[in-house]
C-alpha cells in the first residue's frame, strides 16, 4: 500500500507524520513488513524538511511500530500483526465499570455565564488576596527542611488547631485536634469517610432533594442509595430505611432547599443512628452565612453517642480552587479516617495548609467571613425584594435565612429545565430545583445562587428570566 499522508497547518508536521504513520499502522492499512518511503523521498513529496520526517520515524521506531536495517530501509515491524484487532474484542477500547458509564456528566465548571446563578460559590471579587499572599509569603520563607518530606496524614498540627478554635468559637464543635482531618475539600472528607463505613451493597440514605455529587459518590463505591423525602423540618426520619448504614444530611442549611432541620427532628435522627448502629455525615457547607436568629446547634454538638461525623469546607468562606476541608470524627472512626487518607491522598498540600493556619490565626478568616456576611446579606434582602414584586404569580420563595442561595418553587404551569434552556439562551445561568432530585418527588423550582453577582447583575440576571415567563401563565 502507498503511504498517504495529509498535512494541516504550518506547524506540527512531525507529530501529524507519527499519529498518521501509527493509526495506518493500528488499523491493519500498513501491514507487518511493509516498506515506507524513504525520509528523503517522503520529505520530497511533502515539500518539508527530512528532518522533520526523520524525527517521526525516529519516534515510530523508538515505540516498536518501525524498525529499520542498513541496506532495507524503513519497514513496519515484522512483530506486530494489526490483523489480529480486527478479531479482538478489546478493539473497541477498555471500559469503565457501569457505574461510570451510567452516572451524569458532571458540568464545565470552568464555563462563565454572563449571569451566573450557580449556588455554593463565593464572591471572589472580595477575597482579600494581598493577606492570603502575605501568608503564602511567609510560609515560603520557611528552610526547604520543613517541606521535604510528606507530612502528617490528619494534617498539620498548627491548622488542626486554628480549624479546632474556629468551629468551637463559630458552630459550638468541641472536639480535639486528634479528631480533626484536613481534606482537599468536603468532597474527599466524604468520600473517606464512606471508604471506611461502607461496604459494596451497603444501603446509604440521603436527602431528596439533595447533593449530587455525594449521591454519585456513594454510588460510584458500591452502596445502594436511597432517597428520603424532606420537608418543612428537613429529613423525614421516619421515612428512613431500617438497613442505611450511613445518613448524609445538611441540617443547618437543607440543600438545595433552605430550611434548618428542627430540634425534634434532629434529637429523633440521632435516636435512629444510636438504636441502628449507623453513621450520619453532618454536612454544615455555609452556615457562617446566617442573617437572622440565633445559629442552628450541630448535630455534633447534640450528639452523646459517636455517632456524628462533622464535615466542613473553606471553599464557601474562602476560595473553591483552594481545596481545602476537614472533618470531626468520633474518637472511635479517627484512626481508620487517618489511615484512609494516607492510602488516598498521603495529605493536603503542606504549603497551603500553612498559609491556611496563618490566616485563621491572625483573625483574617473571622474578618473576611463577618464582611461578606454583611455582602450576602444585602443580595439576599434584594432578591426577596424582586421575587416578591416581580415574581408573585410565579415563584414562591422557601423559607430560608442562611447560606449563599435561594430556591423557589415555580407555578406548575411552567418546566424549570424548560426555563434554564431558554435562560441559558439569554446569557443566563441557573439551576432547576428539579435536577437535584432522585426519587419520586420532584420539585419544579429554581435555585438562585448569588454568590458570583453584583446587586446590579442579580437585578438584570432576574429581569431577562422574568421576561421568558408569559404574563399571566
Amino acid at each position: 500500500m502507498e503511504l498517504h499522508i495529509t498535512l494541516q497547518g504550518r506547524r506540527g508536521f512531525a507529530e501529524q507524520i507519527y499519529r498518521q504513520v501509527k493509526d495506518a499502522i493500528m488499523a491493519g492499512d500498513l501491514r507487518a513488513g511493509e516498506q515506507l518511503p524513504s525520509t528523503r523521498d517522503l520529505a520530497k513529496r511533502l515539500v518539508i524538511s527530512r528532518n522533520t520526517v526523520g524525527a517521526a520515524y525516529d519516534r515510530l521506531v523508538g515505540e516498536g511500530f518501525l524498525a529499520c536495517r542498513a541496506g532495507a530501509g524503513t519497514y513496519v515491524n515484522t512483530e506486530l500483526d494489526p490483523a489480529r484487532r480486527e478479531e479482538s474484542p478489546a478493539a473497541e477500547g477498555v471500559r469503565p465499570l457501569a457505574v461510570w458509564e451510567e452516572m451524569r456528566e458532571p458540568p464545565d465548571m470552568a464555563r462563565r455565564a454572563e449571569l451566573n446563578f450557580q449556588p455554593g460559590y463565593p464572591d471572589g471579587r472580595c477575597f482579600p488576596f494581598a493577606s492570603w499572599r502575605a501568608a503564602l509569603a511567609g510560609v515560603s520563607r520557611h528552610s526547604a527542611a520543613a517541606y521535604d518530606v510528606y507530612g502528617e496524614p490528619a494534617g498539620d498540627l498548627r491548622l488542626r488547631t486554628a480549624i479546632q478554635r474556629h468551629v468551637g468559637v463559630s458552630r459550638g464543635v468541641r472536639a480535639g485536634v486528634d479528631q480533626i482531618i484536613v481534606t482537599t475539600g468536603s468532597t474527599r472528607a466524604i468520600d473517606l469517610i464512606s471508604r471506611v463505613m461502607v461496604a459494596a451493597g451497603d444501603v446509604v440514605a440521603v436527602e431528596d432533594p439533595g447533593y449530587p455529587p455525594a449521591r454519585a459518590l456513594f454510588g460510584a463505591l458500591g452502596a445502594r442509595v436511597v432517597p428520603v423525602p424532606v420537608d418543612g423540618e428537613g429529613l423525614r426520619v421516619e421515612a428512613l430505611p431500617d438497613e442505611a448504614r450511613l445518613v448524609y444530611t445538611t441540617p443547618s442549611h437543607q440543600f438545595p432547599l433552605g430550611m434548618a432541620m428542627s430540634l425534634p427532628r434532629r434529637l429523633a435522627l440521632l435516636d435512629w443512628a444510636r438504636r441502628r448502629s449507623a453513621v450520619i455525615v453532618e454536612d454544615d457547607y455555609d452556615s457562617e452565612f446566617r442573617y437572622s436568629g440565633r445559629p442552628i446547634e450541630t448535630l455534633h454538638s447534640l450528639d452523646t453517642a459517636g455517632r456524628v461525623v462533622y464535615v466542613g469546607t473553606f471553599s464557601k468562606v474562602m476560595l473553591p480552587t483552594l481545596r481545602m476541608g476537614f472533618l470531626v470524627a468520633p474518637p472511635s472512626l479517627w484512626s481508620a479516617l487517618r489511615k484512609a487518607q494516607f492510602a488516598i491522598d498521603m495529605q493536603p498540600p503542606l504549603v497551603t495548609q500553612a498559609a491556611l493556619a496563618a490566616f485563621i490565626e491572625r483573625g483574617l478568616l473571622t474578618a473576611h467571613i463577618r464582611r461578606m456576611r454583611r455582602r450576602y446579606h444585602r443580595r439576599f434582602d434584594l432578591l426577596h425584594e424582586i421575587l416578591g414584586r416581580d415574581f408573585a404569580d410565579v415563584l414562591e420563595p422557601i423559607p430560608s435565612v442562611a447560606g449563599m442561595h435561594l430556591s423557589a418553587v415555580l407555578a406548575p404551569e411552567h418546566r424549570d429545565r424548560a426555563l434554564a434552556r431558554a435562560a441559558a439562551a439569554v446569557g443566563v445561568n441557573v439551576l432547576p430545583l428539579s435536577w437535584f432530585s432522585l426519587g419520586e418527588d420532584t420539585r419544579n423550582g429554581l435555585v438562585l445562587g448569588f454568590g458570583l453577582l453584583t446587586d446590579d447583575q442579580l437585578a438584570e440576571g432576574l429581569r431577562r428570566i422574568r421576561s421568558l415567563i408569559p404574563t399571566g401563565g
